[in-house]
């Protein structure tokens, strides 16, 4: 059924001031039920509505057919500084934000009972400069004590009273833009958030800010965006509390007493109690814990309670008809019982006229939201029934909010339970079309669709989804130009679900574009981009050109403007640490300092290594020729003993080697061996030192020359050892060579009491770490072991000669020398220690590799 059908145009007029400083056009009315308005879902009568607004730096032109189109401000068209608006215009202004006078007969004025002394309190911290919240339960009354204090606060602050509603509030950019607007006189002007911030901060004013439903860092930011305001803040206990550094005063406002509770009561059913219904009173005081609101509507089950008596009782005045089927004694109707009296919204809607009722199941439909007064013939299909909001109110089924009203705590519920709410999708259908008539007419100006922006949005909410994209389309150009762009947002995005439920492509498209325009205004440039390329793929696969067009002009300001955030504040760049440059090295490596040890690799070492020739003798500190690669270990002070000199290798010094590569292989790897030999290098990568040992250190560390010293002892040990052992397998009971004993001062090793075989395949026996280097004392006496004297031998005075072809597979000791009588000076030079173990050869181990 289309509720909107022959239906009068008066709810397009604001009545009894509910828009009192906004102009609306004229009404085209040929009678109290007869209207020319068109059908729900036809297109709007007149030319579409284009506004241009101020936001920022840009120009917004809204325009409902095509999309929003957004430009930088021109030159000289700044806006100067807004003017404040003086104390004439802020009563106006005022009024206009209180609810609005409704039709009927006047609701009474509800006494202000047993709150002088919370009134008083929140003056005089208001009159300090302090913010305060007032707590109490949904019903207390806290609205109430709001109207009171601000009368008694008017000349406290240079800005005068300031009421705004926290309503639907999470954040306080809203809350800001509202007292802005109310504060300055700026008309189609949307400041940037530095020119607000800048703007409020000089606000000096008391502001009411009634159901409160932000707190914490939130609430935080808007006291400190205003540090000139005192606010008083009226929120329910179950609202987010402040932090403990904002220095909010609390008060909380609990129910009233008992007396108290009874003159509420006999103020609304305006006569005295009987001893019953004091009784009833009290009981009801007691499970209530006495808050007013539940006494409103026990003063209006009394009332409807006596109407019903009072008509039976002047019925009985005249005698009742032959054919009259009604008795003659009269049924009283009792008191409500005490349940009823708690939980009385089911008693009561069932006491009001039809049309009041039709209007709680719309506000059930609309979760709690009663459209305004005017729509309600139009909704409800009764041309009188904008007098049912008055009905409501009076019954205690309604309580005001900004400049609507709205059911009362718990009444929703308590309808819902009864049957109100089962044709809520009907319900918001007829309300979503009918908003999409009256917010697309082009007498509604957009000052009245945001005040009728909670009422709309839930009607779009409870739609379906072709009723939705339609309220969506017409009402979301009206929430740009109002600049309510809170409730723009909410609109656009539901619009844009809806559209792409239904399928309209072109809607969406619409959706989108507009969602980036709000985006850009807001300085949320990644939001913009993302939603205009939406729209701008969407309009392309459509073939709009108008639309693509603007799409990309409004693209093109975003890059304009993220280049010119990035040339403001260009990105933090990090760079890596530099590397210090060694000389010849590889531009891959970097300098380690190795332990001072042979390191060579097995396979690099060779199988033998040739010896020097025995009448080479190196110069002092300096290496042989055919040990190019080996440094000297450490300087010897003078006077004191030196060792034999052993060569090392330069692997055991320190030196460039490849850590971490900087660059990776030049060319990848074509050969198997090249990724084996990536995977796992040959070289093995030095263990990590905690420091950076200098190239042009003068003296060696201790440690490196203990080493080096140790191994060159290791090495005379075993060759000592060998000699040993050689002189004992090929001694026998014969006497020894008469050239004498010789006399060595190196230290006698013991052997063991039964003395090892050794063979070719045995390795050498561990060298003793503490034995100290030896020097022989004799000029002809070698301690290496003659390689060509056997065990089966016995012993002569003249030694063989090693032939020239046997296999160098029993040591790399020097060529043996000639014994003779001539006491020729000869020097072992033992070389550098290879990988191969045979007998009688020292092999030292590396510590790096340990080979």
């Amino acid at each position: 059924m289309d509720r909107t059908q022959g239906q009068d145009e008066q709810h397009e007029q604001p009545t009894g001031g509910s828009a009192p400083a906004v102009p609306t056009g004229p009404a085209v009315s040929t009678g109290p039920a007869v209207s020319t308005a068109p059908a729900p879902g036809a297109p709007a009568a007149g030319p579409a509505r284009v506004v241009s607004l101020t936001a920022g730096d840009f120009t917004l032109t809204v325009n409902p057919v095509d999309g929003s189109e957004i430009e930088p401000l021109r030159p000289g068209t700044e806006p100067g500084r807004p003017a404040r608006r003086d104390a004439a215009a802020r009563a106006v202004r005022d009024s206009a934000a209180r609810p609005p006078v409704l039709p009927g007969p006047a609701v009474p004025a509800r006494p202000l009972l047993e709150r002088e002394e919370e009134r008083e309190r929140l003056v005089r911290l208001l009159g300090r400069g302090r913010s305060v919240r007032l707590t109490g339960p949904a019903g207390s009354g806290r609205s109430a004590l709001l109207d009171a204090v601000a009368d008694r606060c008017a000349g406290l602050a240079p800005d005068g009273v300031v009421r705004l509603s926290g309503y639907g509030h999470q954040q306080p950019g809203e809350l800001l833009h509202a007292l802005y607007a109310t504060v300055y006189e700026a008309e189609r002007a949307r400041p940037g958030r530095i020119e607000l911030l800048a703007r409020v901060r000089e606000i000096g004013a008391v502001v009411l800010l009634d159901d409160l439903e932000m707190g914490g860092p939130a609430l935080d930011e808007l006291l400190r965006a205003t540090p000139e305001c005192a606010y008083l803040l009226a929120a329910t206990p179950d609202t987010r509390a402040p932090s403990d550094h904002s220095h909010v005063e609390e008060v909380f406002l609990g129910g009233l007493g008992k007396a108290e509770c009874l003159e509420l009561l006999e103020s609304g059913a305006g006569r005295p109690l009987t001893d019953e219904e004091i009784a009833w009173a009290g009981d009801l005081c007691f499970a209530s814990e006495g808050l007013p609101l539940r006494f409103v509507q026990a003063a209006a089950l009394l009332r409807q309670r006596d109407e019903l008596n009072h008509s039976d009782e002047d019925d009985e005045e005249e005698e009742p008809g032959v054919f009259e089927g009604r008795p003659r004694d009269a049924v009283q109707v009792p008191l409500p019982t005490l349940a009823e009296g708690a939980a009385p919204a089911e008693l009561l809607a069932s006491r009001v006229s039809e049309s009041a009722r039709a209007a709680l199941r719309i506000a059930c439909a609309l979760g709690g939201e009663l459209p305004h007064h005017a729509h309600l013939p139009a909704l409800v299909g009764d041309t009188h029934a904008d007098t049912a909001v008055a009905e409501l109110l009076a019954c205690g089924l309604l309580t005001p909010v900004g400049t609507r009203y709205r059911l009362a705590a718990g009444v929703a519920r308590q309808l819902e339970e009864v049957g109100y709410g089962d044709t809520a999708s009907e319900e918001a259908r007829t309300a979503a079309r009918h908003y999409a008539w009256w917010t697309g007419h082009a007498s509604v100006v957009p000052e009245r669709v945001a005040a009728e922006a909670d009422a709309v949005l839930a009607a779009l909410a409870g739609a379906d989804v072709v009723a939705a994209v339609l309220l969506a389309r017409t009402a979301a150009p009206a929430f740009a130009a109002s600049l309510h762009w809170e409730a723009w947002e909410r609109v656009l995005r539901s619009g844009a679900e809806a559209a792409r439920k239904a399928g309209e492509v072109a809607e969406q498209a619409y959706f989108h574009h507009e969602l980036g325009v709000l985006a850009l205004c807001e300085e949320r440039l990644d939001r913009a981009r993302a939603e205009l390329e939406t729209s701008i793929g969407l309009r392309g696969a459509l073939a709009d050109k108008r639309g693509t067009v603007a799409g990309r002009r409004a693209l093109a300001l975003v890059v304009d403007r993220e280049n010119a955030v990035a040339a403001v504040s260009p990105p933090l760049r990090l760079e890596a640490p530099a590397v210090p440059a060694a000389p010849a090295a590889s531009p891959d490596a970097v300098t380690v300092a190795t332990p001072a040890a042979p390191a060579a690799p097995a396979s690099k070492a060779p199988k033998t290594a040739k010896p020097a020739p025995k009448t080479a003798k190196p110069a002092p500190g300096a290496p042989a020729a055919s040990e190019a690669p080996t440094a000297k270990v450490a300087p010897v002070a003078p006077g004191a003993r030196v060792a034999p000199v052993v060569p090392v290798s330069a692997e055991a010094v320190t030196r460039m080697t490849p850590v971490v590569p900087v660059t990776a292989r030049s060319e990848p790897p074509t050969t198997l061996s090249e990724v084996f030999e990536d995977a796992f290098p040959l070289t093995p990568k030095p263990a990590p030192t905690p420091a950076l040992r200098p190239a042009a250190a003068p003296a060696p560390a201790p440690g490196r020359r203990r080493r080096v010293l140790l191994a060159g002892a290791g090495a005379l040990t075993v060759v000592a050892l060998g000699t040993v052992v050689s002189l004992a397998l090929s001694s026998s009971d014969t006497s020894p060579p008469a050239e004498g004993p010789s006399v060595t001062r190196t230290p006698t090793v013991t052997a063991p009491t039964t003395a090892p075989v050794v063979s070719k395949n045995d390795p050498a026996p561990e060298p003793p770490v503490s034995a100290p280097p030896a020097q022989s004392a004799v000029p002809g006496q070698s301690l290496a072991p003659t390689p060509g004297r056997t065990p089966a031998r016995t012993p002569s005075r003249r030694p063989s000669a090693t032939p020239p072809n046997s296999p160098p597979a029993t040591s790399v000791s020097p060529p043996p020398t000639t014994a003779g009588p001539s006491p020729t000076p000869t020097e072992t030079v033992v070389p550098s220690p290879t990988a191969t173990t045979q007998t009688g050869t020292a092999t030292a181990t590396s510590p790096a590799t340990g080979r």
